[in-house]
């Protein structure tokens, strides 16, 4: 018969060890860590088209014109929005290698912009081919 119960030890965790480990640790990965220098920033001076002087037209293209009032144009010719992809389709059918070119005012909603591109969806021709110039207002 056993009378005599033994104490049960709490589990201890040495911190004050683990402290000391840390510390080592962090003087190690200090003392080791090599800083690089940073790359020299390379300046580039991209050419504008001010800086490229060009008499010969490589590529003609009728202009698809958006004004900040909302009057959308051909080659001079106004279109109702509405109207806008079967016009562009007759005119894609009377040319079949015309180019266009999207020029829109600075002022012209996003929602404008959507509309002319669907029209231009509508019509068949890809967006991609027709690039696009805001006119900023003149300073």
């Amino acid at each position: 018969m056993k009378l005599v119960t033994e104490r049960k030890r709490n589990p201890e965790i040495p911190i004050i060890p683990l402290m000391d480990i840390l510390a080592i640790l962090l003087i190690f990965f200090i003392v080791t860590t090599t800083f690089k220098e940073p790359r020299p920033v390379l300046e580039i001076d991209l050419p504008t088209v001010k800086d490229i002087p060009s008499t010969e037209v490589t590529d003609t293209r009728s202009i698809l014109a958006v004004s900040k009032e909302g009057i959308i144009s051909l080659d001079q010719v106004q279109i109702k929005p509405e109207e806008l992809a079967d016009y562009l389709r007759s005119f894609k059918n009377v040319n079949p290698n015309a180019k266009l070119e999207l020029e829109a005012d600075e002022a012209v909603s996003l929602s404008q912009l959507f509309q002319v591109w669907d029209a231009l969806t509508k019509a068949e021709i890809e967006i991609k081919d027709v690039p696009a110039r805001i006119k900023l207002p003149a300073k």
